[in-house]
This record gives C-alpha cells, structure tokens and sequence, in this order.
C-alpha cells in the first residue's frame, strides 16, 4: 500500500503591515495534526479537503492509497512571519514527518505568498527542507493559491506545482483532487513529471485579477489550451500578489509535462508569452470614494457593493478603514451597510446593551444585536471555508438607515452569511461596504445590484506604484514600462 502524506502551511502575507504574524496566530486560527487533520479537513471545499477525498477515490479504485495525516495550519492574512513563527511551523511540519516515515508520496498545501522575516520565500525554505530530508526522487506534489509569487526555488524543490484556476477561488477542491490523482499516478510509476517556470517581468494588478472577465479570462482561457496538449499533465497561472515585496513578486505560468522536459518548457513560455503580448491590458481606472459613492447614490441597480480595495482584508488590511462609510456619511446618502474591525467598540456596545443608544467613535445609533459572531456557510466560496469565527459582534442602527457592524476579529468578507447570521437583509440597502476586491464576489453577486471596485487609500490599494517596493526584480512592467521580455 502507498503511503501519502499530507499537510499544509498557507499565509498570505503583506510586508506592508508593520505588526508580523506570531505563531499564536495560526495556533488560534488552525492548526491540526495527525488525526485531528482528517476530522479538520474532511469534506471541506478546500485542496486539503481534496487531498483526503482524492485518496479516498484512488482507494475505492482500486489502487491502494492511504492518506497519512501531518501537520495542517493557516491563518488569516497580516504581516510576515516572524521568524520564530517560521521555525515553530516548520519544526512541527518536519516531527510529524519522521513520525510517519517512510512515506511514499507527500501533498502539501502552501500558499506561494507566505513571507517569513528570515525567510523572504518561506514556501521555497519549506519545500527546500522537505526535498533535503525526503531525497531528490520523492515525489513532491503542492498546491498554490492563484495570488502565489512563484519562485524556481518552489518549482526546483517540487515534483509537481498544481495552482488554482478561479479568482473568487472556488475550484481548490478540485485541485486538491487533482494532485492526489497526479501522485496517485507517479508512485505507480505511470509518469515522471517534468516540470518549468516561466517568470516574465510583470505584475498583474489586483483588481484585474477576476477570472470570469477580460483580461484574466484570456490567461485561463490559455491554460485550457495547454492542457489540452499531448503529453502535458498539468498547467497553472499565477498572478501574484503585489503586497509581498520579495523578488519573485509577479505573474508566473508554469507547465508539467510527462517526461519530456521541452515539451513543459515549451507550454510555460507559450503562456508567458501570451500574458506579455497582452501586458497592455493589465491596467484599470477605477474611482475614488467621492466619484464612487456619488454614482452609487444615484444607481438604479441596488445594493450597489463598493469594494473597499485599500482595506482589503483578504489581502492582510485591518479591516478598520471608514474612508467609504465617512464619504457615504458625508454625502448624506442613506442605508448602507459597512463591517468594521473594532473590538473596543463591540465591547463598548456589550457594556451597553440591546436597545441602548451608544455614540462610539463617531458614529451614533442603537445597538440592535449583539452576536457570538460564530457562522456556517454550506457553500463553495473563496477560501475554501466554511466555519468562520469573527469574534463577539455588535450590530449598531444609526438614523440614517445606517447598519455598522463591530467585530472583535478581523473576518475578510467571504461569505454573505456574515451579515445574515445577524439579521441583517442586505439586498434591503442601497449600499453594500465590503472590504475586498475579487475574492467576496462569489458572496455577493447574488444580492448585488451592480458591483463597484473603489480606488481606496490602505495597505492593500490597488495601485501598485504606490508602494515602496525594495527587494523585487527590476524591471517590472508595469513600474518599468521599458521591461523587455526576450
């Protein structure tokens, strides 16, 4: 019988934010090993969830495959890594491996943008440990996050490199499964992966990264090309994430063929190149606060959601900004809704009560709910999630129609029933807040009215020549629009 570890370490991580990720983070958030693992991940619409459910389908069959449970862990996304959180995770990761050695096979999910402050490419230091104990032929199969900065470190220390196709991400399931049945077939001795990178010099801006629409569509639409390919096994695209300043910041395209080293050199480049050919394309003029609200006063398509994309928290954000609820105040426009990290103010609403007026930090209504702020959500949504914790939650009611919701933790906007376990009818506003940019699409696109991408001030603006970036590759288009792709 095949024995296949799997495991995971995920962090997105903005180097922008000045307070680092501590280990008590991903203790506090999850993190499971062994048994536990399977009880964690079992079922769930995530690639681990997949791992177990693709080792389940090559038993039944036939093929005897067992799923040997790791290590597992994750956190919201905030700062690097400090590096003794890099060391604690990675030490764990490497006792529950020799606890189970010999393997046959590992699966492991990564992120591709997890920075660590002694490790500017912490996925590739992972990987670069596992290859160093486990031997160069071991079959080494992960899967990335669609926003992953690739580096050649994570593709040379892997077998096979397998990212997710959706932005919202709803297909990592699917990937999961998918690279269970790739090592399913490599440890059978059906294959032997080749695996390229292609890194050509660009960055792909967040708020193009929407995969139903052009211009990403046009990367997919690449990708199902190529795998449509004699000989290729699998293909992915990433298109980085412009809030981890590391060097290997970017778009990337990477191609695994079986045995034929050319033929995946030749599919990355194929993609790469058509990316660069269409560079162009990558750009968007979005509005401001006072345009976008303005417009949304007056749209008859409502709600109309505005994506707060400076204080996305998907992408490491506080998830505190008022910059659009302020402009929405400012502009007496009534009835919207907005979802604030602010734990002093859901205890200051506690102390006071259901039904108690309150005036907190400028904002003044009735408390209307206070909540454990525990929700389910039953389906396929980014992440992968579907229990979500966001702390002791307080819904206030201003005069103007206004709903503002305090919660005690920080909780990207991925599922709607983070407003309906409250009460709260969203498709009753005129306006929606949510702090995101791609990623709450899947949550609210059946409410929404008309969906808005604002150009908002943070540390997740959707501007990428606004940030001080010190360690990526130059030239970059397009901060270099000289950049020249040979």
């Amino acid at each position: 019988m095949a024995r296949i570890g799997i495991a995971g370490l995920l962090h997105e991580s903005n180097t922008y934010l000045p307070v680092p990720t501590t280990y008590e983070h991903f203790a506090a958030t999850s993190l499971t090993t062994g048994a536990a693992l399977i009880e964690r991940w079992r079922g769930a619409k995530h690639e681990i969830g997949g791992f177990l459910a693709g080792a389940e389908a090559e038993a039944a069959a036939g093929f005897a495959f067992e799923g040997v449970p790791l290590f597992a862990t994750y956190a919201v996304p905030s700062g690097a890594l400090t590096a003794d959180c890099f060391e604690r995770l990675s030490a764990g990761l490497m006792r529950e491996l020799e606890a189970v050695l010999p393997l046959d096979g590992l699966l492991i999910a990564l992120h591709g943008a997890t920075v660590a402050e002694s490790f500017p490419d912490a996925d590739g230091e992972i990987l670069r440990r596992l290859r160093a104990r486990l031997g160069s032929g071991f079959p080494i199969v992960a899967t990335f996050d669609l926003h992953a900065n690739i580096s050649h470190r994570m593709a040379a220390n892997s077998t096979a490199l397998i990212g997710y196709r959706t932005n919202p991400h709803l297909d990592q399931r699917e990937r999961g499964i998918e690279a269970a049945r790739l090592i399913g077939r490599i440890v059978r001795g059906e294959v032997k992966p080749a695996q390229a990178l292609e890194t050509p010099p660009m960055l792909i801006p967040i708020a193009c990264q929407h995969t139903p629409e052009p211009p990403a569509r046009g990367l997919y639409d690449d990708l199902e090309e190529v795998l449509k390919w004699p000989g290729i096994l699998t293909a992915s695209v990433a298109m980085g994430f412009n809030y981890s300043d590391v060097e290997e910041m970017g778009g990337s395209f990477l191609a695994v063929a079986a045995s034929d080293a050319q033929l995946a050199r030749r599919a990355a480049r194929w993609m790469a190149t058509r990316a660069w050919n269409r560079r162009h394309e990558f750009a968007a003029a979005l509005p401001g606060p006072e345009e976008a609200v303005r417009d949304a006063a007056l749209s008859a398509r409502t709600p109309v959601v505005l994506m707060d994309i400076g204080d996305n928290v998907g992408g490491g954000s506080p998830g505190d900004s008022r910059v659009l609820f302020d402009e929405v105040v400012r502009q007496r426009v009534p009835n919207a809704l907005v979802i604030l990290y602010a734990p002093g103010a859901a205890a200051a609403c506690v102390e006071a009560g259901v039904r108690s007026e309150v005036s907190i930090e400028g904002i003044s209504g009735r408390v209307r709910t206070i909540s454990d702020g525990l929700y389910t959500e039953t389906e396929v949504r980014h992440g992968g999630w579907s229990a979500y914790d966001q702390g002791i939650t307080a819904v206030v009611e201003t005069a103007d129609q206004h709903t503002v919701v305090f919660t005690s933790l920080r909780m990207a906007p991925m599922s709607l029933e983070q407003i309906l376990s409250l009460g709260i009818r969203p498709e009753r506003k005129r306006i929606l807040i949510a702090k995101g940019v791609v990623a709450p699409r899947a949550a609210y696109e059946p409410v929404a009215g008309s969906i808005v991408l604002v150009d908002t001030p943070g540390v997740t603006c959707g501007n990428p020549a606004r940030f001080d970036y010190r360690h990526r590759r130059r030239p970059l288009y397009p901060l270099e629009p000289e950049a020249q792709y040979p």
